[in-house]
Protein backbone atom coordinates (compact mmCIF):
# COMPACT_ATOMS: atom_id res chain seq x y z
CA UNK A 1 0.00 0.00 0.00
CA UNK A 2 2.75 2.45 0.98
CA UNK A 3 4.68 1.53 -2.18
CA UNK A 4 1.67 2.50 -4.31
CA UNK A 5 1.42 5.88 -2.60
CA UNK A 6 5.16 6.49 -3.12
CA UNK A 7 4.84 5.67 -6.84
CA UNK A 8 1.95 8.12 -7.06
CA UNK A 9 3.75 10.91 -5.18
CA UNK A 10 6.83 10.46 -7.38
CA UNK A 11 4.61 10.97 -10.43
CA UNK A 12 3.24 14.16 -8.85
CA UNK A 13 6.82 15.38 -8.31
CA UNK A 14 7.66 14.67 -11.96
CA UNK A 15 4.80 16.92 -13.07
CA UNK A 16 5.29 19.56 -10.33
CA UNK A 17 9.01 19.40 -9.36
CA UNK A 18 8.74 22.42 -7.03
CA UNK A 19 5.98 20.91 -4.85
CA UNK A 20 6.91 20.89 -1.15
CA UNK A 21 6.97 17.84 1.11
CA UNK A 22 4.18 19.43 3.16
CA UNK A 23 1.93 19.61 0.11
CA UNK A 24 2.84 16.06 -0.92
CA UNK A 25 1.83 14.79 2.52
CA UNK A 26 -1.43 16.71 2.26
CA UNK A 27 -2.05 15.18 -1.18
CA UNK A 28 -1.32 11.70 0.23
CA UNK A 29 -3.87 12.29 3.01
CA UNK A 30 -6.61 12.83 0.41
CA UNK A 31 -6.15 9.60 -1.58
CA UNK A 32 -6.93 5.94 -0.96
CA UNK A 33 -5.52 2.70 -2.37
CA UNK A 34 -7.81 0.28 -4.21
CA UNK A 35 -6.80 -3.26 -5.14
CA UNK A 36 -8.78 -4.90 -7.95
CA UNK A 37 -8.67 -8.41 -9.38
CA UNK A 38 -8.55 -9.33 -13.04
CA UNK A 39 -12.00 -8.81 -14.66
CA UNK A 40 -13.17 -6.54 -11.82
CA UNK A 41 -14.62 -3.16 -12.74
CA UNK A 42 -13.28 0.20 -11.62
CA UNK A 43 -16.14 2.09 -13.30
CA UNK A 44 -19.51 1.18 -14.82
CA UNK A 45 -21.36 2.73 -17.74
CA UNK A 46 -24.47 4.70 -16.76
CA UNK A 47 -23.00 5.38 -13.30
CA UNK A 48 -21.19 8.44 -11.97
CA UNK A 49 -17.48 7.81 -11.45
CA UNK A 50 -16.86 8.93 -7.88
CA UNK A 51 -13.05 8.72 -8.04
CA UNK A 52 -10.29 9.05 -10.58
CA UNK A 53 -7.77 6.19 -10.42
CA UNK A 54 -4.00 6.47 -10.91
CA UNK A 55 -2.61 3.03 -11.82
CA UNK A 56 0.51 2.00 -9.90
CA UNK A 57 0.38 -1.65 -11.02
CA UNK A 58 -1.70 -3.47 -13.59
CA UNK A 59 -3.69 -2.79 -16.73
CA UNK A 60 -7.27 -1.78 -17.47
CA UNK A 61 -9.31 -1.16 -20.59
CA UNK A 62 -12.15 1.25 -21.23
CA UNK A 63 -14.97 0.10 -23.48
CA UNK A 64 -18.59 0.67 -24.38
CA UNK A 65 -21.26 -1.67 -25.71
CA UNK A 66 -22.63 -0.73 -29.14
CA UNK A 67 -26.30 -1.10 -30.19
CA UNK A 68 -25.53 -4.60 -31.54
CA UNK A 69 -24.27 -5.68 -28.12
CA UNK A 70 -20.58 -5.73 -29.15
CA UNK A 71 -17.85 -4.42 -26.86
CA UNK A 72 -15.80 -1.58 -28.40
CA UNK A 73 -12.50 -0.87 -26.68
CA UNK A 74 -11.58 2.82 -26.55
CA UNK A 75 -8.44 2.76 -24.39
CA UNK A 76 -5.85 0.81 -22.46
CA UNK A 77 -4.36 2.29 -19.29
CA UNK A 78 -1.31 0.88 -17.54
CA UNK A 79 1.16 1.94 -14.86
CA UNK A 80 1.44 5.73 -14.64
CA UNK A 81 -1.91 6.37 -16.37
CA UNK A 82 -5.17 7.69 -14.99
CA UNK A 83 -8.18 5.42 -15.46
CA UNK A 84 -11.11 7.68 -16.08
CA UNK A 85 -13.70 9.00 -18.48
CA UNK A 86 -12.49 12.48 -17.59
CA UNK A 87 -15.26 14.67 -19.08
CA UNK A 88 -17.93 12.66 -17.22
CA UNK A 89 -15.82 12.60 -14.03
CA UNK A 90 -15.31 16.37 -13.84
CA UNK A 91 -18.98 16.99 -14.64
CA UNK A 92 -20.01 14.21 -12.21
CA UNK A 93 -22.36 12.81 -14.85
CA UNK A 94 -22.89 9.13 -15.70
CA UNK A 95 -20.15 7.77 -17.95
CA UNK A 96 -20.76 5.91 -21.19
CA UNK A 97 -17.82 3.59 -20.54
CA UNK A 98 -16.90 0.57 -18.48
CA UNK A 99 -13.36 0.42 -17.06
CA UNK A 100 -12.35 -3.20 -16.46
CA UNK A 101 -9.12 -4.71 -15.15
CA UNK A 102 -7.21 -6.92 -17.59
CA UNK A 103 -4.74 -7.79 -14.81
CA UNK A 104 -4.72 -7.54 -11.01
CA UNK A 105 -4.49 -3.77 -10.57
CA UNK A 106 -3.52 -1.32 -7.82
CA UNK A 107 -4.85 2.22 -8.02
CA UNK A 108 -4.49 5.41 -6.07
CA UNK A 109 -8.00 6.88 -5.95
CA UNK A 110 -8.84 10.54 -5.60
CA UNK A 111 -12.51 11.37 -5.07
CA UNK A 112 -14.14 14.25 -6.89
CA UNK A 113 -14.76 16.00 -3.56
CA UNK A 114 -11.11 15.70 -2.50
CA UNK A 115 -9.95 16.85 -5.93
CA UNK A 116 -11.98 20.05 -5.47
CA UNK A 117 -10.60 20.50 -1.93
CA UNK A 118 -7.04 20.20 -3.25
CA UNK A 119 -7.73 22.76 -5.98
CA UNK A 120 -8.91 25.25 -3.34
CA UNK A 121 -5.98 24.47 -1.03
CA UNK A 122 -3.20 25.58 -3.37
CA UNK A 123 -2.62 26.68 -6.98
CA UNK A 124 0.01 23.94 -7.30
CA UNK A 125 -2.74 21.29 -7.13
CA UNK A 126 -4.73 23.18 -9.74
CA UNK A 127 -1.64 23.18 -11.96
CA UNK A 128 -1.21 19.44 -11.47
CA UNK A 129 -4.87 18.86 -12.36
CA UNK A 130 -4.58 21.05 -15.45
CA UNK A 131 -1.52 19.19 -16.73
CA UNK A 132 -3.19 15.80 -16.16
CA UNK A 133 -6.34 17.04 -17.96
CA UNK A 134 -4.20 18.27 -20.89
CA UNK A 135 -2.56 14.85 -21.21
CA UNK A 136 -5.96 13.12 -21.18
CA UNK A 137 -7.23 15.56 -23.83
CA UNK A 138 -4.17 15.02 -26.05
CA UNK A 139 -4.59 11.23 -25.87
CA UNK A 140 -8.29 11.49 -26.77
CA UNK A 141 -7.56 13.87 -29.66
CA UNK A 142 -4.81 11.58 -31.00
CA UNK A 143 -7.25 8.67 -30.98
CA UNK A 144 -9.93 10.65 -32.84
CA UNK A 145 -7.43 11.87 -35.43
CA UNK A 146 -6.03 8.37 -35.94
CA UNK A 147 -9.42 7.31 -37.30
CA UNK A 148 -9.67 10.41 -39.50
CA UNK A 149 -6.18 10.59 -40.96
CA UNK A 150 -4.61 7.11 -40.70
CA UNK A 151 -5.14 3.82 -42.48
CA UNK A 152 -5.76 0.70 -40.35
CA UNK A 153 -2.16 -0.34 -41.01
CA UNK A 154 -0.83 3.04 -39.83
CA UNK A 155 -2.99 2.81 -36.69
CA UNK A 156 -1.54 -0.63 -35.96
CA UNK A 157 2.06 0.47 -36.57
CA UNK A 158 1.65 3.60 -34.43
CA UNK A 159 0.11 1.56 -31.62
CA UNK A 160 3.02 -0.91 -31.78
CA UNK A 161 5.53 1.93 -31.70
CA UNK A 162 3.99 3.88 -28.83
CA UNK A 163 2.67 0.93 -26.78
CA UNK A 164 5.18 -1.87 -27.38
CA UNK A 165 5.20 -2.77 -23.66
CA UNK A 166 1.44 -3.47 -23.79
CA UNK A 167 1.48 -5.78 -26.79
CA UNK A 168 1.92 -9.05 -24.87
CA UNK A 169 -0.50 -7.92 -22.15
CA UNK A 170 -3.64 -7.46 -24.25
CA UNK A 171 -5.67 -9.93 -26.27
CA UNK A 172 -5.84 -9.79 -30.05
CA UNK A 173 -9.62 -9.32 -29.92
CA UNK A 174 -9.26 -6.27 -27.62
CA UNK A 175 -6.53 -4.86 -29.88
CA UNK A 176 -8.70 -5.32 -33.00
CA UNK A 177 -11.60 -3.62 -31.23
CA UNK A 178 -9.39 -0.69 -30.18
CA UNK A 179 -7.92 -0.24 -33.67
CA UNK A 180 -11.28 -0.66 -35.41
CA UNK A 181 -9.90 -3.53 -37.50
CA UNK A 182 -11.44 -6.95 -38.21
CA UNK A 183 -9.29 -9.83 -36.99
CA UNK A 184 -8.71 -11.18 -40.54
CA UNK A 185 -7.63 -7.70 -41.68
CA UNK A 186 -5.16 -7.41 -38.81
CA UNK A 187 -3.74 -10.84 -39.69
CA UNK A 188 -3.19 -9.67 -43.29
CA UNK A 189 -1.57 -6.43 -42.09
CA UNK A 190 0.81 -8.35 -39.81
CA UNK A 191 1.73 -10.80 -42.57
CA UNK A 192 2.41 -7.96 -44.98
CA UNK A 193 4.63 -6.18 -42.44
CA UNK A 194 6.57 -9.37 -41.65
CA UNK A 195 7.40 -9.78 -45.37
CA UNK A 196 8.70 -6.24 -45.82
Amino acid sequence: MQASIEIFLNSVKEICPDISEEYLLYFASKVSVQELNKKEYFAHAEKVQKSIGFITKGLVRAYFIDPDGDEKTVGFYAEGDYATHYPAFIAQKPSRYFIQCLEPTSMICLSFENQQLLYKYSPIFERYGRIVAEEVLKAQQNRIESFIFETPEERYLNFMQSNSALFNRISLSHLCSFLGIERQSLTRIRQRISHQ
